[in-house]
């Protein structure tokens, strides 16, 4: 528990420290007994770190720190607030009350999102760009600031709020420290070209094959089994239907069950990605599970519980700046920040090196 959390490790440990003693006091252990049970349980918690890493709670390494427009009150900043995100009415509450000088505004569902956020931002001409909303809101109000060079502030409204965790703006308090002194910092947002035409940013991840479809059952499972058995079952269960997918990356022919492009770089290197360490190097860190070896979905699994992924044949890491994948034969989906975005064959991945400018409290 202290590993995955400490301060729920902070409140149990009295109570395992009294259990310990009433052991020894009633005289149903020898204090030997007892000291040896919690070394073992201590060094058996600590050994598991060898295969399942604890996600950090630190925020991602950015870009260079700059100076942004300081906007008092908010004054010059236009937010838009995502109703389909979270639980967004308490936090456009906060963010009136603590900015009661900026815009917001709600989308009209029936009516083309982006049109509207450009709209607003000719009418209004805002100094600054917020959003209120999960990762996929996010994307495209940052899409926009970067097109138009306003700097960004990110207001934690959506369910797991992937990014503003990340990027260290999950708190609304300290993100509205930074917007009325002007603190900031620039980091990397990434983009994909599907098909030589259409252009997808995104601020997470990129996937295709199987990957889309275990996150999303490991979260449906995780709240009932836990994490790290939820993502077990949904390996299993994602990788026993799958199809290999023949595909050239940079032109190398490869045979692989799924595809991860991330923004930034994200830790463990040798095992599944749990958390980023980076959102302003300028670099994708890019993934893979090749299908070509013998037994290869068994290898990966054992490999996944025995820690050695890093080694294995059957998982492929590296870090890049740009990424060109083919696939051969029909068009497969693909996922930006946790959503189907797109359908094609041909992607060329890119990241923009600290274009985005993002408020952040120092």
């Amino acid at each position: 528990m202290s590993l995955e959390s400490p301060l729920a490790g902070a409140l149990v440990a009295p109570l395992a420290a009294a259990v310990c003693y009433s052991r020894v006091h009633t005289g149903v252990h020898w204090p030997s007994d007892v000291v040896a049970g919690a070394a073992l349980g201590a060094g058996i918690a600590l050994s598991t770190r060898r295969w399942w890493a604890v996600r950090t709670e630190e925020a991602a390494e950015l870009g260079t720190s700059i100076e942004a427009p300081a906007l008092p009150k908010g004054r010059g900043l236009l937010v838009l607030t995502n109703p389909g995100s979270g639980t967004n009415d308490d936090m456009s509450a906060e963010i009136s009350e603590m900015l009661p000088e900026a815009e917001q505004f709600a989308p009209d569902t029936d009516t083309d999102f982006n049109e509207q956020l450009e709209k607003r931002i000719s009418d209004g001409r805002p100094r600054a760009l917020g959003v209120c909303g999960g990762d996929g809101t996010i994307v495209s109000v940052a899409e926009s600031a970067v097109a138009h060079g306003l700097p960004l502030a990110v207001f934690p409204g959506g369910t797991l709020n992937h990014f503003a965790r990340d990027a260290g703006v999950a708190s609304v308090e300290a993100t509205v420290h930074a917007i009325e002194n002007g603190y900031a910092s620039r980091v990397d947002l990434a983009s994909v070209i599907v098909d030589g035409s259409r252009s997808v940013h995104f601020v997470n991840t990129a996937t295709f094959g199987g990957y889309p479809d275990s996150v999303r059952l490991r979260e449906r499972l995780e709240g009932k089994i836990g994490k790290w058995p939820a993502a077990a079952v949904a390996m299993i269960r994602v990788l026993a239907a799958a199809q290999p997918l023949k595909i050239s990356l940079d032109g190398r022919q490869r045979s692989v069950w799924m595809l991860f492009v991330g923004n930034g770089q994200y830790h463990p290197s040798d095992q599944v990605p749990m958390s980023r360490r980076s959102i302003g190097s300028g670099t994708l860190d890019v993934r893979y599970l090749p299908s070509k070896p013998f037994l290869s979905r068994t290898r990966l699994l054992i490999a996944a519980l025995t820690g050695t992924l890093g080694s294995s044949a059957t998982y492929v890491h590296s870090v890049t700046r740009t990424l060109s994948v083919k696939v051969t034969g029909s068009e497969v989906a693909l996922a930006t920040d946790g959503e189907v975005t797109a359908d094609g064959s041909e992607f060329t991945f890119a990241t923009d090196d600290n274009g985005l400018v993002l408020y952040r409290d120092r």
